[in-house]
């Protein structure tokens, strides 16, 4: 793929500084990390080394890689590392692609709330799903999964929701036995929206109550508990967006396309198409209107504004693994799982 001609790095760095004074102490520490590190990116700022080829001894400088996780020039090695490590987990059975999306009115108090909101989301979706999944109704076993944070739609405005790679099956209550689910039908999505509703709503409002949700600005006034229910009296009765895509055609596709969600950033590199005079286009689709490619144009200002909407607290797990995928003992239950659906079990590599 040839190199695009514009990079995000080209948008800090022109019209970073100026936003910087602008905006001022509203710019977070997170955030101001965050575009220092993608400024600096592969500049001799953060050093680097000479290369030389072996055959003719042509020499050329390679600068280091910031490896900032919201970076769209890192996230390459870091997928490819992921991928590596998921290879030996896949199961022999189908998979599916689950996504849990909270209203406009909840994400607004997630922007304002980032690490409390986004854990909650995490919460209520694994309750959700581990909740229905074992219930005899539906699929009666323990299922295994892991889910990824994005807080962004192709606009780049603040859309957070969570995407859910999940087994076709699971372990009977006993361990015994493979439960495998419907084919091509993993579990009623109309039952999962209104479980996560509940147990959002239940966290949420608990969050409240113990002092952990801070409002400013044009939420300041949900400060009031009155008015804090009177905000949410609308969500409890609206339909949450859950929805399951098609599930994949088998196990080798699941790391190849999922590989592409879990180290996405807001924006790659690619969907840009011209940075001048201080405006910035870019590539994006139209998912109200068939999801039809589109031409957006955005001060530089407001680019970097919804750049930085996505930037995520210090040390917060944007991907998470649960159920028999649950870090503690996953590679106990993985082997029960593959007894279990007739795969051999991977060898431990020697020293």
């Amino acid at each position: 793929m040839d190199r695009p001609k514009w990079e995000v790095a080209d948008i800090f760095r022109r019209y970073g500084g100026e936003y910087r004074e602008k905006h001022g102490t509203s710019i977070s520490t997170a955030e101001r990390r965050v575009m220092s590190a993608i400024e600096l990116c592969r500049t001799a700022a953060l050093g680097g080394q000479i290369e030389q080829c072996d055959q003719c001894g042509h020499r050329c400088i390679c600068y280091q890689s910031c490896r900032n996780r919201h970076c769209p020039k890192c996230q390459s090695l870091a997928r490819a590392k992921w991928i590596e490590d998921r290879q030996d987990e896949l199961l022999n059975c189908e998979y599916y692609h689950v996504v849990f999306t909270v209203p406009d009115k909840i994400a607004a108090l997630a922007y304002q709330n980032k690490e409390v909101v986004y854990n909650i989301l995490f919460q209520a979706t694994a309750e959700t799903l581990r909740t229905i999944a074992a219930d005899p109704k539906h699929l009666g076993a323990e299922i295994g999964f892991f889910a990824v944070l994005h807080t962004w739609g192709s606009a780049l405005l603040h859309h957070p929701h969570l995407h859910c790679v999940i087994p076709g099956g699971g372990l009977s209550p006993d361990g015994t036995r493979w439960v495998p689910c419907r084919p091509g039908f993993f579990l009623p999505v109309r039952v999962l929206s209104l479980l996560f509703r509940r147990l959002f709503l239940e966290r949420l409002q608990n969050a409240f109550d113990s002092g952990k949700l801070r409002f400013f600005s044009a939420l300041e006034y949900l400060r009031d508990r009155c008015e804090f229910a009177r905000y949410l009296e609308p969500v409890r009765k609206s339909k949450w967006v859950v929805y399951a895509k098609r599930p994949f055609a088998g196990p080798e596709q699941v790391l190849d396309y999922v590989g592409r969600y879990t180290h996405r950033v807001a924006i790659s590199n690619n969907r840009l198409l011209d940075v001048e005079a201080g405006q910035v286009s870019f590539r994006y689709k139209d998912y109200r209107n068939q999801g039809q490619q589109k031409t957006m144009t955005l001060s530089a200002e407001e680019f970097i504004r919804r750049f930085l909407l996505h930037v995520l607290p210090h040390g917060f797990h944007r991907i998470r693994y649960y159920g028999f995928q649950g870090n503690r003992y996953r590679k106990d239950k993985l082997d029960q799982c593959r007894q279990l659906l007739g795969m051999p079990i991977p060898e431990v590599p020697t020293e």
